[in-house]
């Protein structure tokens, strides 16, 4: 168990300041994805026909629906910015680690404490590798989560009386 947690630093510390978050949204990520997926079950069509029991007009049956068509809507802002993010601060961390590379070039320090020509080249490589790692696979869970609510939104629309 203790080479996994060393090959966990080894690689927060190979991908430079922004490797933490990165870490940081590729979890908020998956927590969100998670809990959307778990909300988005065919059990809220049931959840909205018990809540129009005895909805007479229309506005009284939107009313009732509207908590369980919030739920559809539920963490899509979230996902999607993290996904449209992560891989904008894999392309920092690949600035930063190229600076530091080209540092070491231009001070002859080849191989720096620091890891030099190496060490900057290896930057900039994990933190482009970790923002795509976190963003391709988020956005097509988000969008085939974005898919099923889209479906549980016209059942939803066609027991309250019609698509909109």
């Amino acid at each position: 168990m203790t080479w996994v947690l060393e090959a966990a630093s080894d690689l927060m510390a190979s991908g430079g300041f922004v490797m933490p978050w990165l870490v940081l949204a590729n979890a908020v990520l998956w927590y969100a994805l998670g809990e959307r997926a778990w909300t988005l079950r065919p059990g809220l069509v049931g959840q909205a026909r018990t809540a129009l029991h005895g909805a007479g007009t229309p506005e009284q049956r939107e009313e009732r629906v509207a908590p369980i068509r919030a739920v559809l809507k539920r963490h899509v802002v979230l996902i999607a910015t993290l996904t449209a993010i992560a891989p904008l601060a894999g392309l920092l961390g690949t600035v930063t680690g190229m600076i530091e590379t080209f540092d070491s070039l231009a001070s002859m320090a080849l191989f720096r404490g620091s890891g030099g020509v190496a060490g900057g080249i290896s930057e900039a490589l994990v933190s482009t590798q970790m923002g795509l790692s976190v963003a391709i696979p988020g956005l097509l869970a988000g969008r085939l989560l974005d898919r099923r609510a889209d479906r549980l939104g016209e059942e939803i629309d066609a027991l309250v009386g019609g698509a909109k």
